[in-house]
């Protein structure tokens, strides 16, 4: 490994100690009163808040009820500018907990309740980095979905904050923590597959993604239940929008789309599976070709990505007009890890090289065939019963929270998601959406760590 890249496995094998009890070079004094929270003992309960209530935030309150005895969890408040929002938050964790929680409007009144241990963020993509410095800042643990950030900037913030930190924050790429992801990873770290040289994700949907014509959403909101210039979150200000408000995702300047959502999972699973981090050049092509609503992000897309010291391509494409074929696929000299299924599917297959198979693999001929002939072989755990995974993985599988429970609790570890492969996978996300729109290849500039549009020399890097 070349002494340039911080891969993540260098970074959690040398620093596994001590992320989340850095301090402050400054003095104690600069950090806020509310940074010095309570310790949170092996048998406490953990109290909880929602920032941001739609209808991800509903996925988060119920995670934290599956793992709420074993874990012991509370919930305590939900926080939303929209009224309706954070009205239908409270009456849905009343049914879920059967308790009676705050309705705060503003982030700052949450941060400020004593009695809260941590925070899980679900608002608009461009929004995540900049709340999630602040709870931090407040002294509260933190579970921020993803991406990260969709600006460079944002996400060095982010960085710098926790860093400067002792709090625990989670990154919501729920799949690293997914035990068959792990197998995947233990597979590639092992050498069986040889030399790898590629990477691909093909994940696919036939729908008009993230836009809903007849959105109830916004047929309910007015302005002056909401807070536009508190939503812009520093944007630009322009008049206000409930299109953008509530589908943000399809919107150039709130998120990159595909990029932002989808790309971050998968860039991030690349930088999981190959202990790799950041790509070294990106150049991505595509348009709305499908779905010509009022969408500005692509419906269709695709990024190549190389990792120079990894000797690597990486191949990331969707489609939203056609959702056959999804797969990814680990191409080694000595073999291949084959995932039938998009996202986070569970099915995957060891083939080994040199069988002469036609087309490398039949999947027409049968798995069982396969299998009892030893052309093929399943990734499967205990927790997947030893059997052939499924293709849809729920999204909201317990592993990764209870991942950031475990560590808010034993502080001195981090939780698989950190805020290092939250940086990574943002960039990565960041250089595809940059690519796309300006039709350049682009590199990263690990010295000065800028995007950049002319290779950086050896010399520089």
């Amino acid at each position: 490994m070349s002494k340039k890249n911080v891969t993540r496995r260098n970074f959690i094998s040398k620093t596994a100690a001590g992320l989340v009890g850095v301090t402050l070079s400054t003095s104690a004094s600069a950090m806020s009163a509310a940074s010095y929270k309570r310790i949170i003992g092996a048998n406490d309960r953990i109290n909880i808040a929602f920032l941001g209530c739609g209808a991800r935030s509903s996925d988060h309150q119920s995670m934290v009820k599956t793992s709420e005895k074993r874990k012991n969890l509370g919930v305590v408040a939900v926080c939303d500018i929209w009224k309706l929002n954070k009205e239908k938050a409270a009456a849905n964790c009343k049914k879920l907990f059967g308790t009676e929680v705050k309705q705060l409007k503003y982030s700052e009144d949450l941060l400020s309740m004593k009695e809260l241990d941590a925070v899980m963020i679900a608002t608009g993509d461009f929004q995540h980095a900049k709340l999630l410095a602040e709870v931090v800042k407040a002294g509260k643990d933190c579970y921020c979905e993803k991406p990260m950030a969709i600006d460079v900037e944002d996400a060095k913030l982010a960085r710098s904050v926790v860093l400067s930190s002792k709090q625990v924050v989670q990154l919501g790429s729920q799949w690293v923590s997914d035990p068959i992801q792990k197998k995947v990873r233990d597979i590639v770290r092992s050498g069986k597959l040889g030399q790898i040289t590629k990477i691909e994700q093909v994940w696919n949907d036939n729908n008009h993604r993230w836009h809903i014509p007849n959105d109830p959403d916004v047929a309910a909101i007015r302005e002056e239940d909401t807070d536009w210039k508190r939503w812009l979150l520093g944007k630009p200000y322009e008049a206000f929008d409930p299109w953008k408000y509530f589908e943000f995702r399809i919107f150039r300047d709130y998120s990159g789309g595909i990029t932002s959502q989808w790309m971050s999972h998968g860039s991030g699973l690349v930088h999981f599976y190959t202990d790799t981090a950041i790509p070294d050049s990106m150049v991505a092509n595509g348009g709305i070709f499908g779905w010509p609503d009022i969408r500005q992000n692509p419906d269709t897309f695709q990024a190549l990505a190389t990792y120079d010291d990894a000797k690597f391509l990486y191949s990331y494409a969707t489609n939203f007009a056609n959702m056959f074929g999804d797969y990814t696929c680990i191409r080694g000299k000595e073999g291949t890890l084959f995932a039938h299924g998009g996202e986070g599917s569970s099915r995957w297959f060891y083939i080994p090289e040199h069988q002469n198979l036609p087309g490398g693999f039949d999947f027409y001929e049968g798995m069982k065939d396969a299998i009892n002939n030893k052309k093929a072989e399943i990734i499967t755990t205990e927790e997947y019963g030893m059997k052939l995974g499924p293709v849809n993985v729920n999204d909201n599988m317990p592993f990764h929270l209870e991942n950031w429970i475990d560590c808010m609790r034993n502080r001195s570890v981090i939780p698989n998601g950190n805020i290092h492969t939250g940086f990574w996978h943002s960039i990565a996300s960041i250089m595809a959406t940059q690519a796309y729109r300006e039709g350049k290849k682009l590199y990263w500039d690990r010295k000065k760590e800028e995007i950049v549009d002319t290779k950086p020399s050896l010399k520089d890097a």
